[in-house]
């Protein structure tokens, strides 16, 4: 009887114990794998708050590139990606790494440039022909170089300009390898021309002769999406918290926590989930 007791009692302190350590698991932050715009915005200094009041769950962010914050989900590494290239973000899923892609806003990009204009593509509204009239004068580029959603964006609309950077970029076209604001601060030092997300752009204050000299062509549309790391390919996942997160910001309240954002009374960002699912 004595060991029937003692049996019991270690069978419950063994329950015990590993609900504690399911507890203190749950307890513990998600980590979101997101690009350099979502951070260096503001975006997440101002919606993670509100996201945490409602739910109690804690979010460490990883700022990358889209490219890396994807490879970051495939390792496993992360709960979440929140990323802008959406034919990546489709592999990624098709893969078996995502569990679905929800699109949940969108800006655009810009095309930044100096105030001097040396290729002369002011009052332009063909964003290709902009960029191919900035290499057929050699004027200077700043690229993000990093495979970030950004440089995907970029390249292709060099491609659509009939432009190989990577066959014709001389001197004039530089890849810093790095996030948007510091290729901001690389174009801003040296006059240079680069493409910027509007969010990013809105934030930076290091501008100086820098100003937006092409918006509005439709191929400058710029869509997030967000992606459950599937908890089949990686089961440490926190896929209950991770999916709470991607369901509070597809909600009413999420997307109004993502249009309240603002910047000098400009908003950086659109919420769209309701607009188109995927």
């Amino acid at each position: 009887m004595v060991r029937k007791v003692a049996a019991v009692s270690l069978f419950l302190a063994v329950v015990a114990l590993g609900a504690s350590a399911q507890a203190q698991s749950e307890a513990g932050p998600i980590t979101v794998a997101s690009t350099t715009s979502t951070e260096q915005s503001g975006l997440f200094g101002a919606i993670l708050p509100r996201f945490r009041a409602r739910t109690g769950i804690e979010v460490k962010v990883i700022a990358q590139g889209t490219g890396q914050a994807l490879e970051t989900g495939r390792r496993g590494d992360s709960d979440v990606v929140f990323v802008h290239d959406p034919a990546s973000e489709e592999r990624f899923v098709a893969e078996g790494f995502g569990v679905r892609r929800h699109e949940v806003m969108y800006n655009d990009f810009v095309l930044i440039g100096p105030k001097a204009d040396p290729a002369g593509v002011r009052g332009m509204t063909d964003v290709a022909a902009a960029l191919a009239r900035i290499a057929a004068r050699g004027a200077r580029f700043a690229s993000r170089g990093d495979e970030s959603g950004t440089h995907k964006a970029e390249l292709r609309l060099w491609q659509a300009a009939g432009v190989d950077v990577r066959q014709t970029g001389g001197a004039w076209y530089r890849e810093t390898g790095s996030g948007m604001g510091p290729t901001l601060n690389v174009a801003s030092a040296g006059d240079a021309y680069t493409l910027a997300d509007r969010g990013t752009w809105l934030s930076f204050r290091n501008r100086g002769e820098l100003e937006i000299l092409l918006a509005g062509d439709r191929r400058l549309l710029n869509q997030y999406g967000v992606i459950l790391v599937h908890p089949a390919r990686h089961p440490h996942v926190r896929a209950r918290q991770g999916q709470a997160f991607i369901d509070w910001l597809v909600s009413p309240e999420g997307q109004k926590a993502i249009a309240d954002f603002r910047i000098g009374g400009e908003q950086l960002f659109f919420p769209n989930a309701k607009e188109s699912a995927s």
